[in-house]
């Protein structure tokens, strides 16, 4: 006999997509008009969309992903064979993978404690010692961590002062700000992405943020293969097949409509493991510093070891929960092993030691409770 799915602990994930049933008249029009092929009116419309909601007066180019955003914004910044970028060590590889795609030299610069994100102390450290030794960054790329928001102005002020620009990653940052001011919009280049476990997806895309049109103009000219202007199949630059699809701006457009409601409903993630959880002395939440608001892209908690992460991890995969390691440093993982360091611990102490829970936009009160149940029955 059958057994009643309702009596089955099914599923959680971790960040699954989450529908708005907006998207569909966005992708309706696309086939009644037949745009389906890359380019069309979606393409247009998701770019003005993110436009309008970042500010500043910034430029949009939509891409087919995040890696792709990055790997143009390292061309744009004319990075090539042999230059050094400074990379933040604590993130996922798709970050740092494209700084090799060029031939270029990634430099690992560890965390800090507020934010978890690039220490800039560390930062300079690292920059004046590539300096000495004859080797000048041609970039740093900046992560905002499971949507915290970096050290902005510390950051900034370092950029200034050694000419160093920089590459703002904020794939998992949209909807995050730092003292107002957007996320995606503080780097001389940023990124975007609307992969499917992110806070707005695309099913897969990205989007390359910059602060002048020509720079955008030039993104989308190397991204749709350099094809000079003309009837003329003419090319005079290496090009790429980076543009975004209409069809899946047509659900980016869709997402946006309810971008600013997905925030609150993962900050209310956020807020409940803090209400359910916050009394057990062995977890510790990462805070907001003050003028920091993080979209909560993945609600995290921090263990007081790594074997009781590791159990509590297994825990809740018994139960069927999706939980997951904090990201494993670049600076650990065998591809990167030779390239130059400058650690302090922190960030080695946050993987060994951080559990990202379920934080989808559409986590239902009674799946937050049975995940808050399962990790306090590991107390006892």
């Amino acid at each position: 006999m059958a057994k009643n799915v309702s009596d089955l602990n099914s599923k959680i994930w971790l960040s699954a997509p989450h529908m708005s049933g907006h998207e569909e008249k966005f992708i309706k029009e696309a086939f009644n008009t037949n745009w389906i092929a890359p380019l069309g009116p979606n393409v247009n419309g998701f770019e003005k969309d993110l436009e309008t909601y970042l500010g500043k007066n910034v430029h949009v180019a939509a891409l087919t992903t995040g890696t792709a955003a990055i790997h143009m914004a390292l061309l744009l910044l004319n990075v090539t064979t042999n230059d050094e970028v400074i990379c933040q060590t604590k993130t996922f590889a798709a970050s740092v993978n494209p700084v090799t795609y060029l031939g270029a030299k990634p430099v690992f610069v560890d965390s800090e404690k507020d934010t978890w994100n690039m220490c800039p102390e560390l930062l300079e450290q690292a920059i004046k010692d590539r300096i000495n030794q004859g080797n000048k960054p041609k970039a740093m790329i900046v992560i905002n961590l499971y949507g915290m928001p970096h050290k902005v102005k510390e950051i900034k002020n370092i950029s200034n002062t050694y000419h160093i620009p920089i590459i703002e990653d904020s794939a998992e940052a949209l909807g995050s700000s730092y003292f107002n001011g957007k996320c995606g919009t503080f780097g001389d280049l940023s990124v975007l992405s609307f992969n499917g476990n992110k806070i707005i997806t695309t099913s897969g895309g990205g989007a390359l943020v910059s602060k002048h049109i020509h720079t955008k103009e030039k993104a989308i000219f190397l991204a749709t293969q350099a094809k000079e202007a003309g009837l003329e199949y003419t090319h005079k630059t290496i090009g790429y097949n980076y543009r975004m699809s209409n069809i899946l701006a047509g659900i980016g457009r869709g997402q946006m409509e309810v971008l600013e409601t997905y925030v609150r409903l993962r900050r209310k993630n956020h807020q409940y493991y803090l209400e359910h959880l916050n009394d057990i002395k062995d977890i510790r939440f990462l805070k907001e510093p003050e003028g920091f608001f993080s979209n909560r892209w993945l609600s995290c908690i921090q263990l007081s070891s790594q074997n009781m992460r590791d159990q509590l991890l297994m825990l809740l995969q018994e139960h069927n929960i999706e939980a997951r390691p904090s990201w494993k440093p670049m600076h650990l993982q065998p591809v990167f092993k030779d390239y130059p360091s400058y650690l302090n611990g922190v960030s080695e102490h946050i993987y060994k030691t951080v559990l990202c829970l379920p934080s989808g936009s559409n986590l239902t009160t009674k799946e937050r409770n049975r995940i808050v149940t399962t990790i306090r029955s590991y107390f006892g």
